[in-house]
């Protein structure tokens, strides 16, 4: 993925790009939360660009590439290639400017993200199993059609662009010592390192990817861990960094921290819970990285970007649900019963003596064993998973043999 300068942003064009947006794009919050900083051990302040009108920071360098473009370049029309967010803020923005615009998207991009493009109003192809198939296909459009192309994060305008989310943090919090911000091809951090260091030269900028595409922490430690696989995170599943982000990470960041996928939903399911505001898989890495890694950030002023909220519904929901089974708050049981009439109410009253609360109920008669028994399913809700295996040994001290737990 080439890009058509390798010449950093400066200060100057990041300041130069918040006043080209200004007025059409959200000026975020930048809010102190003091339940995950007790969580965290640190102070805890998130930039909310879940936000933006397309719930992404993508618009910041979107806008600001479109508003370079000359009449020529907008007539023609531009090409892009995107997992979801990018092309959701190019489409928008191209389609308030009138800018006829093509997105190639991955086959696995979340059915949400790609409604959301065709409804701005972009033709949308979606080709390739991964982020690299698309990009060559769009560059093969851009090409063959004569368009403008629109990187998602290898382009100094793109990271001028994003870089204008440090000087509105720096002016809310100008305290802030360290900043943790999520990373797929480099763009988002490139742009904050570069805009938050230009103004605080002694702030530390630290980056956060997944277990499953670790591509920019194998560039810059040279390593050599495999990007590939499933991710809740799948806006930052980029197997190839960007040149230009590359460089500058390697400059200006930090450290980069690994995370995995129940962290990931971990953080989904706290920010939702604790600050009532959804967040994508990738925009909720930054705070998972910090809550696993708490010695390094202990007692610091410290910047959060949730850069974005487009989750599916049904992701979301099942998130959700895996969170409440791993902290013991819903918990499966199957008991061996008699047939017989009576036995059924007996259980319901234990559970709910013990303070659970049955959230379904299955009876299977299929089973090896007499003709006369059963296997009792209960999905039941508790309040964490000491009190899971409360209702559980008080099931077994009435004489009811659990022949599966689930895990919690």
């Amino acid at each position: 993925m080439t890009t058509p300068s390798l010449n950093p942003p400066t200060l100057d064009d990041i300041r130069a790009a918040a006043q080209r947006i200004e007025g059409t794009l959200e000026r975020t919050p930048t809010r102190h939360s003091a339940t995950l900083s007790e969580i965290a051990g640190c102070d805890v302040y998130l930039k909310f660009e879940n936000l933006q009108f397309t719930s992404s920071f993508k618009e910041r360098g979107a806008l600001n590439k479109l508003l370079s473009l000359t009449p020529e370049q907008r007539k023609r029309g531009i090409a892009a290639m995107s997992a979801g967010n990018h092309a959701q803020g190019v489409a928008y923005h191209a389609g308030r400017l009138g800018i006829p615009t093509t997105i190639v998207m991955p086959e696995f991009t979340p059915f949400v993200k790609v409604k959301h493009t065709k409804g701005f109003g972009a033709r949308v192809v979606l080709e390739g199993a991964t982020l690299t198939e698309s990009f060559g296909r769009a560059n093969q459009i851009a090409q063959s059609e004569g368009l403008a192309f629109v990187h998602p994060y290898d382009d100094p305008v793109i990271v001028a662009g994003t870089g204008t989310i440090a000087l509105e943090m720096l002016a809310d919090v100008p305290a802030l010592d360290a900043i943790v911000v999520p990373i797929g091809g480099g763009g988002l951090i490139s742009g904050i390192a570069v805009g938050a260091q230009s103004l605080k030269p002694g702030i530390e900028i630290f980056g956060a990817q997944t277990y499953a595409y670790p591509s920019m922490y194998d560039a810059i430690k040279g390593a050599s861990l495999p990007c590939s696989g499933q991710s809740v995170a799948e806006g930052i599943a980029v197997k190839a960094p960007g040149e230009l982000t590359r460089r500058i990470v390697t400059e200006r960041i930090k450290d980069i921290f690994l995370v995995g996928e129940q962290e990931i939903e971990h953080a989904i399911v706290q920010l939702l819970e604790i600050e009532k505001t959804v967040v994508e898989g990738a925009g909720a890495t930054g705070f998972a990285a910090v809550t696993a890694n708490r010695d390094v950030f202990r007692g610091r002023k410290l910047g959060v970007v949730l850069s974005g909220g487009n989750i599916d519904m049904r992701l979301l929901s099942n998130v959700i649900l895996r969170e409440l089974a791993r902290v013991g708050r819903m918990f499966s049981v199957a008991i061996a019963i008699d047939d017989r009439p009576g036995v059924l109410a007996r259980i319901a009253a234990l559970v709910g003596e013990a303070g659970g609360n049955i959230l379904e109920v299955s009876h299977n008669r299929m089973i090896d064993d007499s003709a006369k028994s059963a296997t009792l399913g209960m999905l039941i809700e508790a309040r964490d998973n000491d009190h899971a295996r409360e209702i559980r040994a008080h099931l077994e001290g009435a004489g009811f043999a659990i022949k599966e737990r689930a895990e919690t």
